[in-house]
């Protein structure tokens, strides 16, 4: 038997396994098909549509007017001292981004078996794909907050410097839980159909339609928890200025963002290499 030569390099081939971090290098090195599956879910949102892109502004429109009727002339819920329509308006708009995102990254492995079955890509940017389409609707209809804005006389605080911070919160929040949602819908086909009953609930648990200052004082660090009081009650108080800023609500909600974000991302990491098996 011959010897192998001095310089011979041997490579091992092994899977992955265990709580892995993210390979970033690999996500760049497909950020072209990350491009292209953000287009094609652009098109595919608006293709062979009546309404079009007006469906960006509709959705939001409609539903503050129904919350305007039901809690703002019916309920007569407070709305910090500014008209309740714009008072509502400004919730939706990062609400329904994080709605809307939660429930089409949920969905995204089951609509794309055909990736995770024939071919090889980072699964990572499946769910993350609806993502960053959504914030295409979220720009829109924030236009609406500024016609909003000028109709009812309205000038911005300072604190409209912190909008970037919260749409980053809003964006990790809504990746975290669709992450999260995403790998658990794979082998638990009924996940789908939980999470928009689940939307629901969280929209009636975050500040859309009622001001946070209705929760007591006691409680108020418990609900701190939850990113989404913090991304709207931030919206109103940088826009509106119908109150300071809310950094007791954003603190721990940055922190428990990013922690979904981290957990969610290492969860699905876990359970990827399964998903063919069960696809």
């Amino acid at each position: 038997m011959l010897n192998p030569e001095p310089n011979t390099h041997h490579i091992r081939i092994k899977p992955r396994s265990g709580w892995l971090s993210i390979n970033w290098r690999e996500l760049l090195y497909y950020k072209d098909l990350f491009y292209f599956l953000v287009q094609r879910d652009i098109k595919v949102i608006y293709k062979q549509t009546i309404v079009g892109f007006g469906w960006a502004f509709l959705r939001p429109f409609l539903t503050m007017v129904v919350l305007s009727l039901v809690f703002g002339k019916l309920a007569k819920v407070p709305s910090d001292g500014v008209p309740y329509p714009i008072f509502s308006f400004v919730a939706l708009v990062p609400w329904i981004y994080f709605s809307t995102s939660m429930t089409k990254s949920t969905n995204s492995l089951l609509g794309n078996m055909n990736l995770l079955t024939k071919v090889y890509v980072p699964r990572l940017l499946i769910p993350l794909t609806p993502i960053i389409a959504g914030l295409l609707d979220f720009f829109m209809a924030f236009l609406m907050i500024v016609g909003f804005m000028v109709w009812y006389s309205i000038i911005p605080t300072i604190n409209i410097l912190f909008l970037p911070l919260l749409i980053l919160m809003m964006i990790l929040t809504a990746s975290g839980v669709g992450l999260f949602f995403s790998s658990l819908s794979v082998r638990y086909r009924d996940v789908r159909f939980v999470v928009p009953f689940l939307s629901q609930l969280l929209m009636y648990a975050a500040p859309v339609a009622w001001p946070a200052s209705l929760i007591p004082e006691k409680y108020r660090i418990i609900y701190s928890l939850y990113p989404m009081a913090g991304v709207v009650e931030g919206f109103r108080s940088a826009l509106l200025g119908t109150n300071p800023m809310p950094w007791d609500l954003i603190g721990p909600g940055m922190i428990t963002a990013i922690g979904l974000t981290c957990a969610g991302s290492f969860y699905f990491q876990q359970v990827e290499k399964s998903f063919a098996d069960v696809a």
